[in-house]
């Protein structure tokens, strides 16, 4: 399994990044998932660090992919382009994107 994992920094304003995650960004992520191909979403928010101070991060997004090819197919697609090209719309701290394989 191989992952598109983005990995989100504090937004400048945490109640519009959850508005506009919740409410544009999430259901444009359905709306394209059948042509990117991806077989599992996991999206996560951070609640506190194991010592209960703030995470260093706020939120993370991984979209699974069965395979390597799966996942080049996928993120080629003109779909994931207009999901990737929606981040910077709300990610107003800043983000990084990853490529994981479970191991």
């Amino acid at each position: 399994m191989w992952a598109v994992v983005v990995i989100y920094d504090h937004p400048k304003d945490s109640a519009a990044f959850e508005r506009y995650y919740a409410d544009v960004h999430v259901p444009l992520v359905q709306r394209h998932a059948s042509e990117i191909g991806f077989s599992r979403a996991v999206l996560e928010k951070f609640a506190h660090g194991l010592d209960g101070a703030r995470p260093k991060f706020y939120r993370k997004a991984e979209l699974w992919f069965d395979s390597e090819q799966a996942l080049r197919r996928g993120t080629g697609t003109s779909a994931f382009g207009t999901v990737a090209g929606d981040i910077p719309k709300f990610a107003s701290g800043g983000f990084t994107v990853l490529v994981a394989e479970e191991a």
